[in-house]
């Protein structure tokens, strides 16, 4: 997925800006992992209005790695 720059994350200038975006089965399951405090944290699990359900942490290289599912 190519997007705009994350809102939660600050554009000061021009960067990689997209991020890898995955759909595993059950996101609850990969931010309860993630929430551990071994990686950093973007943005906490939420609901988006665009119907996806969603958190996103960084890697060890940088890059946004985001967890969503659609909204049943």
């Amino acid at each position: 997925m190519i997007s705009l720059p994350n809102q939660h994350e600050p554009f000061d200038k021009p960067q990689f800006t997209g991020s890898f975006y995955f759909h595993p089965d059950d996101v609850d399951v990969f931010w309860e992992r993630s929430e551990g405090g071994k990686v950093p944290i973007v943005y906490p699990i939420e609901n988006f209005s665009y119907g996806m359900r969603e958190s996103a942490i960084r890697d060890n290289s940088g890059y946004i790695l985001q967890f969503g599912r659609p909204i049943e």
